[in-house]
């Protein structure tokens, strides 16, 4: 990464049919951590040219969290810092300093965008906020990523990811059978209602833009995104199906997706590990029956009549867990990957980096004559990494 202060011109011979959708878009990102550097990212895998501004010192706090041992030692940013801030600059300006405002100013009068993620109020106490750099590039779009919003009662309030999905009604959906909620390990509010929410309506704003409007604010409250995302729980609360005094949230194992049906349920297998069945459509719970040689299970579903969370639901599901808790998981893979019946293993994160799925080379199109005669192409066992023991 280059600590260069101004845009540098994109290089490369791409043509105009294989440049970047963004290619060109210019980017100051202001933001660390989590929402706003994966934000960014995103822009940037998209082709746009971001440059990455931190304070002087220890800068974006990433670069020492989660660090490893290796990577202190080697006097690098570790994991988490590269892997969210991979595409872009850097630069290091101290906007507490009328020489850092001042280029930050003179960068925003070029840009198109610029991401901020401190709390409401900081820019404009450090004299660049929207207003002031509004007035140097009209068509700024400036998006500001907070907890709560810019505005509100809970404007100038702290908070992380765990906050977020706690005030959004989310965290009381990822809850075990006795009710007790779980400690996600990925960040729903940081990632959906920040990340992805920041980019949407940065890419409507350049819409705007580019249709000859002005540029905008964008306030992102990962807290109001999250909760505008809770949809079926707040499906659950306009059929009444709950109190709406109450938390809003179906028990465990007594709605649709949450456990409710033994089509769309978590199994463990021999060895411990787990399936997901996701057979929610008739069809795929019909080849499921059939595959596991239940034929008489597949009129008990869910479309057919069988009550939610009612007590077939309840030994069937029972019924279920009993068959495959017979054979350990990659037995089940083999029988049931390859049929159309929505079933799949539930990875661990060292299993899914290896899985074709994510893979290039697993989309790579091969050149023509590559397989031999015929075209044909036998795997030898090179697909679908075993699950770990």
């Amino acid at each position: 990464m280059s600590s260069a202060t101004s845009f540098a011109s994109s290089s490369g011979s791409s043509t105009a049919a294989s440049a970047p959708p963004l290619k060109g878009l210019r980017v100051l990102d202001l933001t660390r951590l989590l929402p706003g550097p994966v934000a960014t990212l995103r822009l940037a895998e998209l082709g746009a040219e971001v440059l990455k501004i931190e304070a002087p010192g220890a800068g974006d706090p990433t670069r020492t969290m989660m660090q490893s041992s290796s990577d202190r030692v080697a006097g690098r940013p570790g994991a988490f810092y590269r892997l969210v801030n991979r595409g872009k600059r850097e630069t290091r300006l101290d906007l507490k300093s009328d020489a850092g405002r001042d280029v930050l100013r003179a960068l925003a009068a070029e840009a198109d965008v610029l991401i901020e993620s401190f709390r409401p109020g900081v820019m404009d106490r450090l004299g660049v906020g929207y207003a002031t750099l509004r007035a140097a590039n009209p068509r700024l779009v400036y998006c500001a990523i907070s907890g709560y919003g810019a505005s509100g009662p809970f404007a100038g309030h702290a908070g992380h990811d765990l906050n977020y999905i706690g005030y959004a009604g989310v965290l009381d959906q990822l809850t075990s059978r006795d009710g007790t909620p779980v400690v996600p390990n990925f960040q729903i509010a940081d990632l959906l209602g920040g990340a992805l929410s920041a980019v949407t309506q940065i890419l409507a704003a350049l819409w705007h833009v580019a249709r000859g409007g002005e540029g905008r604010f964008v306030d992102v409250s990962m807290t109001h995104a999250t909760y505008a995302h809770n949809v079926v729980a707040q499906v659950a609360l306009a059929n009444n199906e709950f109190a709406a005094d109450m938390a809003g949230n179906a028990a465990a194992g007594a709605g649709l997706l949450n456990g409710g049906v033994p089509c769309y349920n978590l199994y463990r297998t021999l060895d411990g590990r787990w399936l997901a069945v996701g057979a929610l459509e008739l069809k795929f719970w019909e080849s499921l029956c059939m595959a596991l040689d239940r034929p008489e299970w597949a009129t008990r579903h869910w479309s057919l009549g069988q009550a939610i969370g009612g007590p077939d639901a309840g030994a069937l599901t029972q019924e279920l867990a009993d068959v495959l808790g017979e054979r350990p998981l990659e037995e089940w893979l083999e029988l049931l990957e390859p049929l159309d019946c929505c079933v799949s293993p539930v990875l661990t994160a060292a299993e899914a980096a290896r899985h074709p799925l994510f893979d290039p080379q697993s989309y790579e199109r091969p050149e023509d004559g590559e397989h031999g005669e015929g075209g044909e192409h036998e795997d030898e066992g090179q697909g679908r990494p075993r699950p770990e023991a």
